[in-house]
């Protein structure tokens, strides 16, 4: 069967949380790459940041973008992301699951709400944007869908139950979706992180930053743009009999 040449069809991308760090790096490797991106924040106090974020992205690779606030915790909210991106574009080919947070803490003195925050955004805002995409991607017969998870969610942390709990979750969905969507060309991957160098890891001391790499066998910090290019590659017509998969991108912490 032949491969879609991919230089000539432009196909449609929407990365949530992707105002910054790894989120933004993706939403840029897709443009390098061609792709149309829809951008994604919260709250529409970041939304003249991403707006412009967005208009460097055209300026520099000549894609269309747009640019949507979106609490994707709430499925009304995810359901309108979706929808303004097939809106504008006529289809959601590539759908990357970014937005995260979190609220960390010791089990034992975690705040209940702090355990339903994370786990509202981090898990069910992906299974809420998986599932107003993967209705559009059916029918199209033709997607993508990344959710970044963690090796937190493979291997636990201390401090992290909440974030570990959610992660690992994503993975949950993913296995799952990929056994429901890969007859309609649809694959469904998971990303697992480790520490990335970002705003997050750049609050560190440099001992602790010292501790932490020490842990790592490449003995460093990745970087976004790592990460956003494995993103690209599972985007791409290239990746199209790979699906249900935690790629760990942590250099070795995890072996």
């Amino acid at each position: 069967m032949a491969v879609t040449n991919e230089t000539t069809l432009t196909r449609n991308a929407i990365v949530t949380g992707s105002s910054r760090g790894i989120g933004a790096a993706i939403a840029t490797e897709l443009a390098s790459l061609g792709y149309n991106v829809c951008l994604n924040c919260s709250s529409e106090a970041r939304l003249e940041l991403l707006e412009q974020f967005a208009a460097t992205l055209e300026q520099t690779y000549g894609i269309k973008t747009l640019s949507c606030v979106a609490n994707v915790a709430d499925p009304l909210s995810a359901q309108k992301l979706i929808d303004a991106c097939v809106a504008e574009w006529g289809s959601v080919d590539v759908l990357v699951n970014n937005a995260g947070i979190t609220k960390d803490g010791l089990a034992a003195r975690m705040k209940e709400e702090d355990f339903d925050a994370v786990i509202a955004v981090n898990l069910k805002g992906t299974f809420n944007c998986c599932k107003a995409a993967a209705s559009k991607m059916m029918k199209q017969r033709f997607g993508r869908i990344i959710n970044m998870s963690s090796v937190v969610g493979v291997a636990g942390n201390a401090g992290q139950v909440n974030y570990a709990a959610s992660k690992a979750g994503v993975i949950g969905i993913t296995k799952s979706l990929a056994k429901e969507l890969a007859a309609r060309n649809i694959t469904v991957n998971a990303v697992a992180p480790g520490f990335i160098a970002t705003d997050m890891t750049d609050a560190l001391s440099d001992s602790q930053k010292e501790s932490i790499s020490e842990r790592i066998a490449a003995k460093r910090f990745g970087e976004a743009c790592e990460v956003a290019a494995l993103v690209g590659f599972l985007a791409s017509e290239k990746a199209a009999y790979i699906t249900g998969q935690v790629i760990r991108i942590d250099g070795g912490m995890a072996l």
